[in-house]
């Protein structure tokens, strides 16, 4: 009788030993891929979350308004509130909600614990017919990881020369023409210098006056 043909035990194994290697390849190759996938994703978020905050701030700093926001002890008007990690003014709120008045914008460094500091803004709303101001929902935390840096402005003295860089806006009965914001952030994230004319001071960007042109303001980086 002829022997009947199939594969030895030996054989078996050698095929299962070489699946178990194609499976493990390809196991590592798609850990790989996804990892590479979340890294990327991860990346692209933390971008946007830096440029849509650059946006904001840089469109409500523009947009500044010649408001009053308190009175100092002489009765003067206090237009805007600025130190190394806060500033308050008044801004126009966004079109679609342009009906319901100004709002006071205040932006600030606060501490996170262990995750360093964070940067929020709170908007509060400042009713036409004087009456009590409403927050606009809870504050807004426009980038974390935080681990260096703050807020810092720029005038014009009476000459209408360029004043120096201030960590803390001494005239507060006046706007300043140039707020810069410099951070340093965790991982490595980027945050590129922010400095932004406002609108009332305009043409603090324009002429033999450019309070931006070859200037920086003091705090984090050359």
């Amino acid at each position: 009788m002829k022997r009947a043909a199939g594969f030895t035990l030996l054989e078996v194994l050698a095929a299962l030993a070489l699946l178990s290697l194609l499976l493990l390849g390809v196991y590592s190759g798609v850990r790989s891929a996804t990892h590479t996938v979340k890294a990327g994703t991860k990346k692209i978020e933390q971008l946007d979350d830096v440029r849509s905050a650059q946006m904001f701030l840089r469109r409500e700093l523009e947009q500044a308004m010649t408001q009053a926001i308190a009175r100092d002890e002489n009765g003067n008007n206090i237009y805007f509130i600025g130190s190394s990690n806060e500033m308050r003014f008044v801004a126009p709120l966004p079109g679609y909600l342009g009906q319901l008045g100004p709002q006071l914008v205040d932006v600030k460094l606060v501490s996170a614990g262990d995750k360093g500091k964070q940067l929020v803004a709170s908007l509060v709303l400042l009713p036409p017919d004087g009456s009590k101001p409403k927050p606009l929902g809870a504050p807004q935390v426009l980038v974390d990881g935080v681990i260096d840096g703050g807020f810092s402005y720029r005038g014009l003295n009476q000459q209408g020369q360029p004043m120096d860089w201030q960590s803390d806006w001494k005239y507060m009965g006046n706007m300043p023409n140039v707020v810069t914001i410099k951070l340093a952030l965790q991982n490595g994230r980027e945050w590129p210098q922010l400095s932004a004319p406002l609108r009332g001071n305009a043409a603090a960007s324009q002429g033999p006056g450019n309070l931006l042109r070859g200037l920086r303001g003091p705090g984090v980086g050359p």
